[in-house]
């Protein structure tokens, strides 16, 4: 049994999984960043919706980024709170692999984008097998962004940042799904495969990906 937390977007998601699969679910995304408020309250309810308790847990696995400062820091900061008190083991995840599950396709790319902020995306790449075939990157759109996956084949886009870029790139081979948000149901096979390969965190020291500093607003007088 591990529990799943996802909060690098406005999707505040956890999810219990055994055995890889996700038996339980909440998620809660009204268009704010209400992490801090309703986080423990969702992990309360999912581990009533699949009748354990928290001492049943062998790990608590959190979604690392890239994605939103605060909500990274309230995620990480609560499985590192419930590894410490429960005395198991941290695991963390890929946002935009876990994003990347989410969506099939029978060939070509898989581009899931998180918003970073005016013209800026989070992006990585991936095949119709989910497997990586470029690193995560912070970049700015342009009408040639990802030209040479374009030109090669079908790209689908997805996540809260290929919005932003329906209007730059027009290509051909561009395919566009709307709706699509980071969740803790597919973290789950995603955290059980580094259960079983011991590929934990140090609980203390672990941070989250940011990729980007965090560039807070200016107050003023």
């Amino acid at each position: 049994m591990i529990l799943n937390i996802e909060t690098a977007t406005k999707n505040c998601s956890v999810s219990i999984a055994e055995e890889g699969k996700t038996i339980a679910l909440k998620e809660l995304n009204d268009g704010n960043y209400s992490h801090a408020e309703k986080l423990h309250e969702l992990i309360e309810q999912v581990v009533l919706e699949a009748q354990i308790s928290l001492s049943d847990l062998k790990a608590i696995a959190v979604s690392k980024g890239p994605g939103s400062y605060t909500g990274l820091r309230i995620g990480v900061s609560a499985a590192k709170g419930l590894c410490f008190a429960l005395d198991i083991p941290l695991i963390s995840t890929n946002t935009l692999q876990s994003l990347a599950l989410s969506v099939s396709i029978e060939k070509g790319y898989k581009i899931p984008l998180l918003d970073a902020r005016r013209m800026e995306v989070y992006s990585q790449v991936f095949n119709e097998k989910t497997e990586k075939i470029r690193e995560v990157y912070a970049e700015i759109i342009t009408s040639e962004s990802f030209s040479e996956f374009l030109n090669a084949d079908k790209v689908c886009f997805f996540g809260d940042g290929a919005e932003k870029c329906k209007a730059i790139i027009n290509h051909k081979n561009a395919v566009f799904i709307d709706n699509k948000f980071p969740s803790a149901k597919e973290m789950s096979v995603l955290s059980h495969e580094k259960y079983g390969n011991n590929d934990f965190e140090d609980v203390a020291y672990f941070e989250p990906f940011y990729l980007k500093e965090f560039l807070g607003a200016i107050p003023k007088k």
